[in-house]
């Protein structure tokens, strides 16, 4: 069973909302999260914003395309991203953005830190993700801060680690599951996150489904205002695998689904290395080798 999670109980530290995230952090590997401060207006608002953008014509997209930007920055079109390589490239397109730098800022050299490619389509675009990415990273320290406790670990554990996050936030366009797709094509294929925390926003539509221990699937969704949050790898060998990253997939079906996951991620020299370990683990390290994994125009570089 996937706990629901009331977040101001686990935040003030209500017994049965901290036996539940501990629950979900050191066995099944997902939560879902409710009574945050990102209403279903503005996730809504979110999710139709991108929405406007993936419906663009290929040639307005085009000049986004993160396989020209060297950064994970942009845009991604269908077939750009392969999570599973006994898989085919997910049919999938996505939207990146990150940290908002100032201009100077020595970090905007570094992938990790790239300056944002803010489409002119919808007009609103920018500052309505901008804005939700600031409240999204919010939301994800307050949950990641109730997981520490969970475990028995000190609230601010983390807090220190994110200073400079290199947080994540992407749009996916899921389509409907395409005549042609057979056993090897899927909206995004069998895959565990990279990084730390996973804050995910969707329409409510299906699709997400979650790998139970003993094999078969669990169907995860959750309407807006609602986050599904799961453990990436980086939490699981920070967390010398106290924490577990469970892998999930999405197949596909007649509808098209958009999610907006927040891939939450502490600072790109930050040592994620579990306690006692002999040697150093940058965060920034391990994401630059997964994504040279993942990205299909880095795979072919």
């Amino acid at each position: 069973m996937i706990p629901r999670i009331d977040l101001s109980q686990l935040t003030a530290g209500a017994p049965d909302a901290l036996s539940d995230m501990r629950s979900a952090a050191t066995d099944v590997g997902f939560a879902t999260v409710h009574n945050t401060a990102l209403t279903s207006a503005r996730v809504t608002e979110v999710i139709e914003t991108y929405r406007t953008f993936f419906k663009l014509p290929q040639a307005d997209k085009a000049p986004y395309d993160m396989a020209q930007t060297g950064s994970n920055r942009g845009w991604g079109a269908a077939g750009s991203e392969q999570v599973d390589p006994d898989a085919n490239p997910d049919y999938k397109q996505f939207f990146d953005a990150g940290l908002t730098l100032p201009a100077g800022d020595p970090r905007l050299s570094n992938p990790f830190y790239a300056p944002n490619r803010w489409p002119k389509t919808p007009a609103d675009f920018e500052a309505v993700i901008r804005t939700y990415y600031v409240d999204a990273c919010g939301v994800a320290m307050d949950v990641l801060r109730g997981v520490a406790r969970a475990v028995g670990l000190s609230g601010d554990v983390f807090d220190g680690a994110f200073d400079a996050p290199m947080a994540l936030l992407r749009g996916n366009y899921y389509p409907s599951r395409p005549a042609w797709a057979g056993a090897k094509d899927f909206g995004i294929a069998t895959h565990t996150d990279y990084g730390c925390l996973t804050l995910l926003a969707t329409d409510g539509s299906p699709g997400l489904e979650v790998r139970k221990r003993g094999g078969g699937w669990i169907p995860l969704s959750a309407p807006p205002g609602e986050f599904v949050i799961n453990f990436g790898e980086m939490m699981e060998f920070w967390s010398d695998r106290v924490i577990t990253a469970t892998p999930h997939r999405v197949v596909g079906g007649q509808d098209e689904r958009i999610s907006v996951p927040l891939f939450f991620n502490p600072a790109h020299d930050t040592n994620v290395a579990p306690a006692g370990a002999s040697g150093v683990m940058l965060a920034g390290d391990h994401l630059a080798a997964r994504y040279n994994e993942t990205y299909v125009h880095l795979q072919k570089k």
